[in-house]
C-alpha cells in the first residue's frame, strides 16, 4: 500500500470532528477531507446519536478509510461532557466495526505529542502543526477538526492499520497499559468470603 488513509474522529456529541489523511511510508501526509458532523443539543439523545452515526457513515463511504482513529475519552470534571463524549466515542467504534475497519483508540497526550513534539501542547499549536504538515493555507477550523485531522496524522505515524503500539510506543501510552493491567489484576482477585 503506498499510504494509509486514515479516517479521524474527535468525538462529540454537539461537534464531532472528522478528518482524512493519506500519510505515505516516508511520514508526508495530504488532506483528503476535514469537516465537523453535528448535532442539535435540543434533540432527544437518540436522534442525536444517529446524527452523529449517519455523518461518521457518510464520510466512509465518499472517502474509503484503510483505519479508523478516535480519540481515547478520558474522566473530566464535567461528567455531562465526557458521558456525550463517550456516547460519540463508542458510535464511531461501532461504526468502524460495521465497515470491516480496523479502529484505534489514542489518547490526547500521544496526539498532541506525535504532532508538536510536545504532550502538553495546547489547541493553537496543534493547529499550526497540522496546517504545517497537511501544507494548509490558513488553520484547520474549528478545534474539533484540527483535532480530528491531528489524531489522523498520529495514527498514521504510529505505523499499521491497527496501530502497532511496538512500533513507536509513547510514555502516554506505556502509562495507560500500566493502569489497565492493575485494574486487570485487582478485578481477578477473589472476594473474600464473610462467615455467616
Amino acid at each position: 500500500m503506498a499510504s494509509l488513509r486514515v479516517l479521524g474522529i474527535d468525538p462529540g456529541l454537539t461537534r464531532c470532528g472528522v478528518g482524512v489523511v493519506d500519510v505515505a511510508r516516508d511520514r508526508s501526509a495530504t488532506l483528503v477531507h476535514v469537516g465537523v458532523v453535528r448535532s442539535s443539543p435540543d434533540a432527544p439523545i437518540a436522534e442525536r446519536l444517529a446524527a452523529i452515526a449517519a455523518g461518521i457513515r457518510a464520510v466512509i463511504d465518499e472517502h474509503g478509510p484503510h483505519v479508523v482513529a478516535v480519540e481515547r475519552v478520558f474522566a473530566q470534571q464535567n461528567m455531562h461532557t465526557v458521558m456525550g463524549t463517550a456516547q460519540a466515542s463508542g458510535i464511531a467504534l461501532l461504526i468502524a466495526a460495521e465497515h470491516g475497519l480496523p479502529a484505534a483508540l489514542h489518547t490526547p497526550t500521544e496526539i498532541k505529542a506525535a504532532v508538536t513534539g510536545y504532550g502538553a501542547a495546547d489547541k493553537r499549536q496543534v493547529q499550526t502543526m497540522v496546517a504545517r504538515v497537511l501544507r494548509l493555507e490558513a488553520l484547520p477550523q474549528p478545534a474539533d477538526a484540527a483535532d480530528a485531522l491531528a489524531l489522523a496524522l498520529c495514527h498514521g505515524w504510529r505505523g499499521g492499520p491497527a496501530g502497532d503500539a511496538s512500533q513507536s510506543d509513547t510514555p502516554a501510552l506505556r502509562a495507560w497499559r500500566d493502569a489497565e493491567r492493575r485494574a486487570s489484576r485487582i478485578a481477578r482477585r477473589p472476594t473474600p468470603r464473610v462467615a455467616p
